[in-house]
């Protein structure tokens, strides 16, 4: 996984949800007992976890969060376990580039101001992480990635 390829993974989906302005995100990519500690510290959740989304501010679509002076969306931190992804996607047997791809993707969503705390939401969110990723396997093949 290079740069370049997380990078285009994030601006697919940017692009997928018509984000059309600057934006600025962390991507951190760490090991389980830090994502464990965070998981802990932060949503009382006292296991690892495979990725833990951090919104900066209230700053959905269609929010009323008022544009900071820069004018770049401060979106927050996507946090990735690389070991859970690793281990995810021997399971999903598929390769672990396709499951960070899938955890990238799912964690930027939940800055955008998607949730899954019901079915419903649930079933929004999955329809538009396959369209996404739907995207990325085909800019992947159009690139040979």
């Amino acid at each position: 996984m290079t740069q370049r390829w997380l990078r285009e993974v994030i601006e697919t989906t940017l692009s997928a949800q018509k984000v059309d302005r600057p934006v600025e995100l962390s991507l951190i990519i760490t090991g389980d007992k830090e994502v464990h500690k965070l998981n802990r510290d932060y949503r009382g959740i006292d296991k690892t976890t495979d990725v833990i989304s951090f919104v900066l501010s209230e700053n959905a679509e269609g929010s009323e969060f008022v544009t900071p002076p820069d004018h770049i969306w401060h979106l927050g931190e996507i946090v990735i376990s690389y070991p859970q992804a690793a281990s995810q996607a021997r399971e999903n047997r598929q390769t672990v580039k396709a499951e960070m791809a899938w955890l990238m993707v799912h964690g930027l969503l939940h800055l955008l101001g998607y949730d899954h705390q019901d079915d419903r939401s649930d079933d929004v969110m999955r329809k538009r992480e396959d369209k996404i990723l739907g995207e990325i396997a085909t800019w992947k093949t159009k690139n040979k990635c």
